[in-house]
């Protein structure tokens, strides 16, 4: 007998399917079913001349296929004529099931299919699929790896949407060009693979942009229980005096996450210039921010900007804060280092499982940096995924410590571990005092190490006050901490009245906290 995990409804398009999470007795995974309502014979039959009509009706050129705005007009569009065509050939349905057929037709024409409805689920990370042999696979928030009931055609359509979504972004994958990395224009990573190269058959994974990022403050949620007020209070503090941090973690440990989380703490004064291959960090929109991404060659091999081109071009460009999406290799790593020596603030994320590991990798080939640039670097946070409990802690924040070799001509550095995650008490403690951080904080700003600790006090506060009170979007965390840095006062006493979003947020932030469900 089937064991019912969780039931719920996705809408995309006015096509609405119910989410039924089950597992069955025989089965060693939970199974996703997206069921639909039934569509009758008949009804089929003249979708299908809708079909052949709407393929007359609308005409796109290539250059509007690489146009997001463009094709969001000629979706827009093609949605409206559907609607007609349904309308006109099917009067007798109601006009929620004629939605519903127009959004499927729009859903096949003009877009993934059943596919469509996953990525409109907010509670799926990853979508993949194998080959059409085998059923498309989900990684879900709470369940981890579920199969679903929904099997692609044939390798033809596999390749069908690869090609689609490549086309989109100036991308193409043939036999001669049998990988593919792209993204779709909600900006939802893409890696596309065929046969031979992936032997079961062709391949489609789609790791899901956040449309919702999560803010600091779910982080430190003892729902959630990532991050402690005390670690996010003394990241607060870094950021907030320009301190150079890198996040380090294992794949899918939360480091984009993480990083996305911390943006807000930048002053709104500062100029933010951010580099990633595909665009996934979202800062709070009154930000001085210039978001910039990478670009493939084209077929020819033309056309090609890369990160470190960006990174290079960053530092002409006057910017306060550079955020750097991943460092993969030394010239990248060595321009980085480059602008943290020359007064730049700068974040980015690394591949690396500990504090060490993160030394490691630095001064190892392929990075391979000599010890002494890596003195610019003041902390690394370590994120890690607990894959049997599906959860994500931050695993250990340590300082870099520069210290002069026992020869007295070189340096080298060590890893002050500050707070490690314990895994018998689920929390972070701490584990050193720090050494580091504090000096550089007191020589740059005159504050004793009580100011300093008073400061991390009220900016605990700070961060509970809007846990109490929900407040949990990118522009309405942004808000609060932006109204921190203009008047620190003013922002203490809303924290002491304990003041509720109604009091504080315009019509339009509150609006956008009821749309995500935070307040009524």
């Amino acid at each position: 007998m089937k064991n019912l995990m969780k039931e719920y409804t996705v809408t995309a398009d006015n096509v609405e399917a119910t989410v039924k999470i089950f597992q069955e007795p025989a089965d060693y995974v939970p199974t996703y079913g997206l069921i639909f309502p039934e569509i009758k014979s008949a009804t089929e039959a003249v979708m299908d001349q809708i079909r052949d009509e709407l393929i007359t009706k609308l005409k796109i050129t290539g250059r509007e296929i690489l146009d997001p705005e463009a094709m969001e007009r000629i979706k827009k569009n093609f949605m409206d004529i559907s609607q007609e065509l349904v309308k006109k050939y099917l009067p007798s349905l109601d006009k929620k099931k004629q939605m519903s057929l127009a959004g499927r037709l729009v859903h096949q024409m003009f877009g993934l299919g059943k596919i469509e409805l996953l990525l409109k689920d907010d509670d799926l990370e990853e979508i993949v699929i194998n080959s059409s042999r085998e059923p498309v696979w989900v990684y879900h928030k709470e369940f981890g790896w579920l199969k679903t009931n929904i099997t692609l055609r044939d390798e033809e359509e596999i390749y069908n949407f690869a090609s689609q979504i490549g086309r989109r972004v100036g991308r193409q994958i043939t036999n001669l060009n049998p990988l593919m990395d792209a993204h779709l224009i909600s900006g939802d990573r893409v890696n596309a693979t065929l046969f031979p190269i992936s032997t079961q058959g062709n391949t489609l994974t789609i790791r899901k942009f956040a449309r919702n990022p999560w803010t600091i403050i779910h982080f430190i949620d003892p729902k959630v229980n990532t991050l402690s007020k005390e670690v996010a209070a003394l990241l607060w503090l870094a950021i907030q005096y320009e301190l150079n941090i890198i996040i380090a973690g294992g794949t899918a440990s939360g480091k984009t996450s993480l990083l996305n989380a911390l943006t807000p703490f930048m002053p709104p004064n500062h100029r933010i210039i951010s580099i990633e291959d595909t665009r996934e960090l979202q800062l709070p929109d009154f930000l001085h921010w210039v978001p910039m991404t990478t670009r493939e060659p084209n077929p020819e091999g033309k056309g090609e900007v890369s990160m470190l081109e960006l990174m290079v071009n960053s530092l002409r460009m006057r910017p306060d804060r550079i955020i750097v999406g991943e460092i993969r290799r030394q010239r990248q790593a060595e321009v980085l280092f480059e602008a943290m020596h020359t007064g730049h603030s700068v974040y980015s994320t690394l591949h690396a499982n500990t504090a060490d590991e993160v030394k490691r990798r630095m001064i190892n080939p392929p990075i391979s940096l000599p010890p002494s640039m890596l003195e610019a670097l003041h902390l690394t946070c370590i994120q890690f995924r607990h894959r049997r409990l599906g959860v994500r802690r931050t695993f250990q924040l340590a300082e870099v410590i520069p210290q002069i070799t026992r020869s007295g001509e070189g340096m080298t550095v060590d890893m002050n571990v500050l707070y490690r995650w314990s895994p018998r008490e689920d929390r972070l403690i701490q584990s050193r005092d720090s050494v580091r951080i504090m000096d550089e904080i007191q020589m740059h700003t005159g504050m004793s190490e009580k100011e300093i600790f008073e400061d991390l006090r009220e900016k605990q506060r700070i961060l509970q006050w809007m846990l109490e009170n929900n407040i949990k979007t990118v522009n309405t965390v942004g808000k609060v901490i932006a109204d921190y840095y203009k008047d620190r006062e003013m922002a203490l006493e809303r924290v002491r009245k304990n003041m509720k979003p109604k009091d504080i947020f315009s019509q339009e932030l509150l609006n956008e906290m009821r749309a995500r469900g935070l307040i009524k």
